[in-house]
């Protein structure tokens, strides 16, 4: 799959970011490699938000470093916006400053889906901007297709300002077009059928390109190798409807035999992604990611 290019510019649609203070909330729009408005909201950290309301975090009105930031990776047909998805925001919050942000072709963004491949670029531009922000470390967190995107966004853009600091890929595939499901079987209904991406956009609100992979992407469980050394943690329902449990086991034996071993939880009685990520499970993964 493949998404129009609008041109190569990078832009973000509030005023000044150096007049205003970190302690606010920031909306805005973001610009992609290929040119793909993404909107984008950050959060500061409540952690250091005292019981006056004023922040006292490292580099609240100042150019230092920030802090660590969680970027934050939604499943497919997410967006900022969904409350399953405000609230991982505002659980991580309690460790973090977040940016959440729409994929492309979901929420308020631009473009269609590609449901995986390019939105690669859309975590990139995601994680740029924190770092503009002072952020030193940025991490990501992706849950179900923005795991997929989490995994391969690490393999790709390790070394370079789009970087991430440490990785937690929740519910993900390990492996392209899995069909052992009947949800997964229903997601490529919506994905390949014209009338499933008519559901997809007036049903979902989600608007997926028409196009094939060309070529087809890095598979999460081919990308977890070039991950390394970056601290790596995989996490999986047992109850998880839409991918077995084959596939967190099938991501950390790569690790694993790249010899740099990902943390693996496997969570009893949790189904499927977001939706499914309990207030505990929420807290632990906030203490993990925030966590030098």
């Amino acid at each position: 799959m493949s998404s129009e290019a609008e041109g190569r510019f990078h832009m973000v649609d509030v005023s000044s970011l150096t007049s205003v203070p970190r302690r606010a909330t920031l909306r805005t729009v973001l610009r992609t490699d290929d040119g793909v408005r993404i909107e984008a909201v950050y959060e500061p950290s409540t952690a250091s938000v005292t019981d006056t309301g004023a922040y006292t975090g490292v580099g609240a009105d100042s150019d230092t470093d920030a802090g660590t930031a969680v970027v934050l990776a939604h499943g497919f047909t997410g967006s900022a916006d969904r409350p399953a998805v405000r609230r991982a925001a505002q659980a991580f919050r309690r460790h973090a400053a977040v940016v959440s942000f729409s994929f492309r072709g979901h929420g308020r963004s631009g473009g269609r889906s590609t449901v995986g491949d390019r939105e690669v670029l859309d975590l990139s531009a995601a994680v740029r901007w924190a770092r503009e922000l002072g952020h030193a470390r940025v991490v990501t967190v992706g849950f179900s297709m923005g795991g997929s995107v989490v995994l391969r966004h690490a393999a790709l853009e390790k070394g370079t300002d789009a970087r991430a600091d440490a990785v937690a890929a929740v519910s993900a595939p390990a492996r392209w077009y899995y069909r052992g499901t009947p949800s997964m079987r229903r997601v490529h209904w919506v994905v390949t059928r014209p009338v499933g991406r008519l559901v997809g956009r007036y049903g979902l609100g989600t608007r997926i390109d028409r196009k094939e992979w060309d070529p087809v992407p890095l598979a999460p469980f081919e990308a977890v190798p070039l991950i390394a050394p970056t601290p790596l943690l995989v996490v999986h329902g047992d109850r998880d409807p839409y991918f077995p449990l084959d596939h967190p086991r099938m991501l950390a034996e790569a690790a694993e035999m790249a010899g740099s071993p990902a943390e693996l939880w496997l969570e009893r009685g949790m189904g499927h992604a977001e939706n499914a990520a309990g207030d505990e499970l929420l807290d632990r993964l906030g203490n993990w990611l925030a966590r030098p």
